[in-house]
């Protein structure tokens, strides 16, 4: 330790190339064989000198310390994907897109999501709307029995 101080003395009083090769000493005295004890000591000292010469052997210790091991980063939360919507859920009148509205009564949906048709009829025994789903075929049907009519709404 004997040599640190003599060292550290020398560190006070020297120009910045002295001091650079008084800075590689330290280094290797810190990072040799007895580079623990070596470390401690600097950190000792340090505290009662000037604080040019405390930055310098912050700095050595700094460099010559063994890195300690990074805390593994918690691990990041996976962004939640909502499910994709399930196309045979049941549907409200918000889910339907309105395609197709004759004044005389009937009105044709298409769901939002998926490729559902809904036909709405007045029922001529109650007279209340109801609404159903039509099949595939159905919807081909109604389509080519309905085509040229003025009542499709564009966008539908």
């Amino acid at each position: 330790m004997e040599e640190i101080d003599t060292l550290v003395r020398r560190l006070r009083r020297a120009n910045p190339t002295e001091a650079a090769e008084i800075r590689k000493e330290l280094i290797a005295l810190a990072s040799g064989p007895e580079g623990a004890r070596a470390r401690d000591y600097i950190d000792n000292i340090k505290k009662g000198e000037l604080l040019e010469v405390q930055w310098e052997l912050d700095e050595i210790v700094e460099l010559t310390s063994p890195r300690k091991p990074k805390a593994p980063e918690p691990e990041k939360k996976k962004e939640e994907v909502p499910p994709p919507p399930d196309p045979n859920k049941p549907l409200t009148s918000a889910d339907l897109r309105l395609v197709y509205d004759d004044p005389g009564g009937l009105m044709l949906h298409r769901s939002k999501v998926g490729d559902r048709w809904f036909a709405t009829q007045v029922d001529p025994r109650t007279g209340q709307p109801q609404t159903f789903e039509l099949h595939p075929q159905e919807v081909e049907q109604i389509k080519g029995q309905l085509q040229g009519s003025p009542y499709w709404l564009l966008g539908g």
